[in-house]
């Protein structure tokens, strides 16, 4: 049967996606697909230079500085230049804020553009053809489906992104949360959150 066919190289990989992640970057490499040191470069900068853990710092500067928070959503580029978020995929960001009265919410109907430097690679249901479409026409029931249940007189606000401009939610500071500092506050803020589909975490 093809599935016992030790010779292809994914009958060796393991099941753990940690693992398997590894060996078949063993492999990769073994075979000489790929230059150890250009892996190298490329999983630090994915582990440290983009991510969501970036935009989460971003979100819990506006959060604790309003100075920061006025600036983010006038200019983003240039309030994630102070922390020093930048990079392809991510020269022209608009900050969008929830409120109260508003839940904003991220797709792009075309292909899949998205801020990388801020929120890393885009999650495989972003780039699906059901969401690029039912975000736009169904947005509430696409919401209740990733666990989001907005109040009845909050509208939903959905911005298309392009490759001239890529947004980032600024979803509501969780209650609760006004003695914790930036760092404390940056692991309550979602990479979902900061699309719209999802919301921080409580502390």
């Amino acid at each position: 049967m093809p599935h016992d066919d030790h010779d292809h190289p994914h009958s060796l990989l393991p099941s753990d996606p940690a693992l398997r992640v590894k060996a078949l970057e063993t492999i990769l490499v073994a075979k000489g697909l790929v230059d150890p040191a250009a892996m190298a470069v490329i999983l630090e900068t994915y582990e440290t230079k983009v991510g969501p853990h970036l935009g989460a710092r971003v979100v819990a500067r506006a959060w604790a500085d309003p100075r920061f928070r006025a600036l983010l959503l006038k200019n983003a580029n240039a309030a994630m230049a102070e922390l020093g978020v930048t990079g392809r995929q991510g020269e022209h960001v608009v900050a969008v804020e929830n409120t109260p009265g508003t839940h904003n919410m991220v797709v792009c109907t075309l292909c899949s553009c998205y801020p990388w430097p801020l929120l890393g690679i885009p999650p495989a249901w972003y780039k699906s053809d059901a969401y690029r479409a039912r975000a736009v026409r169904e947005p509430r029931k696409v919401l209740a489906e990733f666990g989001v249940t907005l109040p009845e007189g909050q509208k939903v606000r959905v911005w298309d992104s392009t490759a001239e401009v890529r947004y980032l939610v600024v979803p509501m500071r969780p209650e609760g949360t006004e003695g914790m500092d930036e760092a404390a506050l940056a692991t309550l803020v979602t990479r979902d959150s900061m699309i719209g589909t999802g919301l921080p975490l409580a502390p």
